[in-house]
């Protein structure tokens, strides 16, 4: 395998931090993670960029650090899309069967697609995905795979996937000035559930919650396909404003504190626990009860995950989670996020961590890193094909090389 096809790299660009991870495809299909590159975002808020040269220095350093653990030069990157402006909703295409024998080809399953997606899209807004959910033929639902059965007229479900045009290409031309190319984009959630849900989940059904700094981001899977997605305009930084307004204390700090000691579920955080909390304006730190901190941080994560169950019920999603709920992102690592969630949605809920790649140490197993190693798995499994080297050429290049080794063999 040609070395820029062997080594690919998935670029997460969020509202508190850019992370890049590099995967080296193995001989045998698999992915194994050799370089990690994080470094704090600054310039982007919401997945949208608002100051250009300070979000370009964060990606540089990000790359620039992943190049060093990898041992390799990064010249392009998958680059994963979050934020308020990605929409997203079920489309329905219908065609014909055209050919003597009403067999549906490979040809017919695309005009269904292109059938589907064919509407006028809002002013400022591109398809990011369009996702197949299930195939109709004649009567017939629920069909995974049409191809080869017979049928007068194919019908196909999608989930369509769109965002503004100007947030996207705002964002690649960062990445693009930071001196590597984006060879493709996916949708965030996406490329979480690829690195944090098994296939039993996305069969029974599972709702993939990424809890990044600007925004909760979700996706709901059933039968194997994606059937929702959906932002809530609640993140990780919102927690660390409470806690900054509510102890009085600088907003750096607050982000530590709650990093260190915060816990989303108050009956978790036992009554004789405390924490140092720094001041403001040059006053000393105080010793605090770490309770008063939980009591802080519990209202906030119980408004995300009602606003949450909210969208999913709305969507009509609200019985298909027979898997349950699977957090990951940066506010998935705050404790009691999981219990907390279990206790509004009735149902179960795990903590998700990146899964199916080797080489992954203890700071890439982490849900901080799940969509960054999952932008390499999605890549690893959507990216095309070398071509064949033709025959005649193969023949002619073995025969070279047969050549050349006979003749350092035989000196």
């Amino acid at each position: 395998m040609p070395r820029n096809e062997r080594y690919l790299v998935g670029l997460d660009v969020g509202t508190t931090k850019v992370a890049a991870i590099v995967g080296e495809v193995t001989d045998d299909g698999g992915v194994e993670i050799i370089g990690i590159g994080t470094a704090d975002a600054k310039g982007i808020r919401r997945g949208a960029v608002v100051n250009l040269e300070e979000a370009v220095e964060s990606i540089k350093k990000a790359i620039e650090e992943a190049e060093l653990t990898a041992g390799i030069e990064i010249d392009s990157v998958y680059l994963t899309l979050s934020g308020a402006h990605i929409k997203g909703f079920n489309s329905r295409g219908v065609v014909a069967v055209s050919g003597k024998t009403r067999e549906i080809t490979r040809e017919d399953v695309r005009r269904a697609i292109d059938a589907a997606k064919a509407f006028a899209l809002p002013n400022g807004r591109e398809i990011l995905h369009v996702l197949p959910q299930d195939f109709a033929v004649d009567d017939e639902e629920g069909i995974a795979d049409p191809v080869g059965m017979t049928g007068s007229r194919l019908d196909v479900n999608v989930h369509i996937v769109t965002g503004g045009a100007a947030s996207m290409q705002n964002l690649i031309a960062c990445v693009n000035r930071a001196g590597v190319n984006v060879v493709d984009t996916v949708l965030e959630q996406i490329a979480a559930a690829e690195a944090v849900l098994t296939p039993d989940e996305r069969e029974l059904g599972v709702a993939v919650v990424d809890i990044g700094g600007g925004t909760t981001d979700f996706a709901i899977f059933e039968r194997g396909s994606l059937w929702h997605t959906g932002v809530v305009a609640i993140g990780g930084d919102h927690f660390t404003n409470d806690i900054a307004v509510g102890l009085r204390t600088p907003v750096p700090d607050a982000e530590k504190l709650k990093r260190r000691c915060g816990c989303a579920l108050n009956s978790m955080v036992g009554e004789d626990e405390t924490m140092e909390v720094a001041s403001v304006g040059g006053r000393r730190p105080r010793v605090m009860s770490r309770r008063i901190l939980s009591q802080i941080l519990q209202p906030r994560a119980e408004q995300v995950f009602h606003m949450l169950w909210d969208e999913i019920d709305k969507a009509g999603c609200s019985n298909s989670l027979h898997s349950g709920i699977v957090l990951t992102g940066g506010g998935a690592a705050l404790d009691g996020m999981a219990e907390i969630a279990e206790q509004i949605f009735d149902l179960p809920v795990r903590r998700g961590v990146p899964a199916g790649a080797n080489g992954l140490g203890d700071q890439a197993s982490s849900p901080i890193y799940a969509t960054a190693v999952g932008a390499v798995m999605y890549a690893s499994r959507n990216r095309a094909p070398a071509p064949p080297t033709p025959v005649g050429l193969r023949w002619v290049l073995e025969s070279v090389s047969s050549m050349f080794n006979n003749f350092f063999i035989g000196r």
